[in-house]
């Protein structure tokens, strides 16, 4: 039966909202927005053609329908997180006379249980890993094993456990990380298979009975079990996998009378290719573009028009696939501390025009990125004939994004793109830790040298577009034999001081580099030829840093002040919070010995726990922090002195 609607409430934020807006719109859709007052100026809230504030946050079910029925949406789609896999309010939308955008309730109460979801790939014949309801029962699973929670995904929830000494801790933080994100702590053991891909399978299906999959996607690279890099198609998937991996999908998606657009995950074997189940998705996922740029089918226009009633317009046998699409994630934090979220201000965010790629971007210049939400800030797609193209372009777009304000995994990224052993297609879900891409850029004398040379004399041209008075005397300008103009910038550790002199015919001699002449200047940026060689630097200012656009990436100065005020010190031997979170667990007291590796604190952020370990043996003499305390990045949690024997450059305060 065909359902008219021509409004549609998004229940969800960030990319997410504002990818559903696009192709709404284009089908005539009017997009109504939900919001809470820490989204307030978010772009997706601006992009909405109407939206309203939740008082009780984005899980509040009742306030999403509430919102619906104030502003005339007929339909809701959930997006993904959040309420998209959850049947109770996918029913309380179908009772409140709305339309959902989605599976069934049945479905999404039957594979929102991944106890149950196993059970029914097992009834349709498809082929899983040995696993076990019982936490406890580690030995009949074998080890090593994966300790996952039977609700939700994500990585949350998720350990992996070596032997059965480690098991009861894996499990009691899995229970305590799937409450925290899921609301149910139930958890279940699986077999850890070690060189694996993740591989999963887009389906489709309407309520007229028609069932059909879009091939597959590859999303082996992964951190903390969460995907960072998603291709489609797979380098190893051949034709006779696809069909063999299409049909489990299609037959498990018929035994569950499937409707809407969701994603059949298995995990393959990398020495055997036998593929296993993992769990059904029933929802829109965040890899889902790459699927479109190889089939031209756009999913989120597919599941509005089934959740209108109306039935697929292709069978199995139209779906045609073309060339190769590579997706990452762009995501707020610092690969180089074990990817931990990071927070802040964005002060720059520009993607280049050139590569032509897709930004699917929940943030622009001025957002901030806090401790509430999942720290993504973009989805990057690259299409193109060829997978080392793709890999190229997607590299390159990512290099050329003028982005700064806070640490990101972009530079990760592109390490990750550009290794060899991921234009081999060896992308196992043990990459990252087997290859060790670089986990940020490092630069070359040459490099620091000629991108501070660039930003020193942009500050010249920003001075004279300031001054209020001599503006139209030269910079530099002299009427007698004075030292040079000095600017100090700090990049990380390293601390680069660019001396100049402004010369009669309008260059400049940096003494670390030699002429340079200054093409160009603008608030935004500078065209500057150094030594011969010419480069257009995007540039934005935050306060005391500079960012700096570069052949490579944005690189980060901040500007040495001459006179620097005494400030308060770092406590000797005092562990710092590494992010800002709440505190869970404080494991230690004032008094207490403790040895290298010992989990001293333990941190939520983003719906993540963190081990906050000693890296030597010791003594606590100070406690600063309690259970349930909210912790800024950087604050003192506890100070430990390294026993005598600690060497010195070992010591956490050193």
């Amino acid at each position: 039966m065909t359902t008219t609607f021509d409004t549609v409430l998004v229940a969800n934020r960030g990319e997410i909202a504002r990818r559903v807006f696009r192709t709404a719109r284009a089908m005539g859709f009017r997009c109504v927005a939900v919001y809470v007052a820490a989204d307030a100026g978010a772009p997706f809230v601006a992009d909405a053609d109407e939206a309203v504030r939740l008082d009780t946050g984005y899980l509040d079910g009742a306030a999403v329908i509430a919102a619906a029925r104030a502003t005339g949406a007929q339909a809701i789609h959930p997006g993904y997180g959040f309420l998209s896999e959850n049947a109770g309010f996918a029913a309380d939308v179908l009772a409140a006379g709305l339309v959902w955008v989605g599976p069934t309730p049945e479905v999404i109460a039957a594979m929102g249980d991944k106890l149950a979801a196993k059970k029914a790939a097992v009834a349709a014949g498809v082929p899983t890993l040995p696993s076990s309801d019982d936490p406890a029962d580690g030995d009949a699973v074998g080890y090593p094993l994966l300790v996952k929670a039977a609700a939700g995904g994500g990585g949350k929830g998720m350990r992996v456990v070596e032997s059965a000494a480690d098991l009861a801790e894996a499990v009691a933080g899995a229970r305590r990380e799937a409450l925290a994100g899921f609301g149910d702590d139930r958890v279940f053991l699986e077999r850890y298979v070690r060189r694996a891909r993740h591989v999963e399978i887009q389906i489709l299906g309407d309520e007229h009975g028609s069932l059909l999959h879009l091939g597959e996607r590859e999303c082996s690279i992964q951190r903390r079990h969460q995907k960072i890099v998603e291709e489609s198609p797979s380098p190893v998937v051949d034709d006779a996998l696809r069909a063999a991996m299409g049909e489990a999908a299609l037959a498990l998606a018929g035994a569950l009378d499937y409707r809407s657009a969701g994603t059949v995950e298995f995990l393959v074997d990398d020495d055997t290719r036998e593929f296993f189940f993992l769990e059904v998705n029933t929802r829109l996922q965040v890899e889902h573009p790459v699927t479109e740029e190889v089939t031209g089918i756009d999913l989120v226009r597919e599941q509005l028009r089934v959740a209108a009633g109306e039935p697929l317009d292709r069978a199995q046998a139209d779906v045609r696939f073309t060339g190769h699409a590579v997706e990452v994630r762009l995501y707020a934090e610092d690969p180089a501390a074990g990817f931990l979220p990071a927070t802040g201000t964005v002060a720059a965010f520009a993607p280049a025009a050139e590569p032509a790629v897709r930004w699917d971007s929940g943030v622009e210049a001025g957002s901030v990125v806090g401790v509430s939400f999942d720290p993504m800030l973009a989805k990057v797609v690259a299409h193109a004939p060829t997978r080392r193209e793709a890999a190229g372009r997607l590299a390159l777009a990512l290099s050329r994004l003028h982005l700064g304000g806070l640490t990101t995994n972009r530079d990760f990224l592109v390490a990750v793109l550009r290794h060899p052993a991921f234009l081999t297609g060896d992308t196992t879900t043990d990459f990252i830790e087997r290859h060790a891409p670089a986990t940020q850029l490092v630069l070359d004398d040459d490099e620091l040298r000629r991108g501070a040379a660039a930003a020193a004399l942009w500050l010249q041209g920003r001075n004279r577009a300031e001054a209020r008075v001599l503006r139209t005397v030269p910079t530099g300008w002299r009427n007698a034999r004075l030292p040079d103009t000095t600017v100090r910038l700090r990049h990380r550790d390293d601390e680069v001081e660019v001396r100049y002199r402004s010369r009669r015919d309008g260059t400049f001699t940096v003494r670390e580099v030699g002429e340079a002449r200054v093409h160009a200047w603008s608030p935004d940026g500078i065209d500057v030829e150094i030594g011969g060689r010419r480069t257009r630097h995007a540039v934005t200012a935050d306060g005391d840093r500079l960012y700096l656009q570069t052949p490579r990436s944005t690189v980060e100065l901040a500007v040495v002040p001459r006179f620097v005020p005494p400030g308060a010190a770092v406590a000797e031997g005092g562990f710092v919070a590494p992010m800002p979170g709440v505190v869970l667990d404080v494991r230690c007291a004032v008094g207490d010995r403790v040895v290298p590796g010992q989990t001293l604190v333990l941190l939520e952020a983003m719906k993540m726990e963190h081990h906050v370990k000693a890296p030597v043996a010791g003594t606590v003499t100070e406690v600063r922090i309690a259970d349930g305390q909210q912790v800024e990045n950087g604050a003192v949690l506890l100070v430990v002195e390294p026993d005598a024997t600690t060497p010195q450059d070992e010591a956490p305060g050193a």
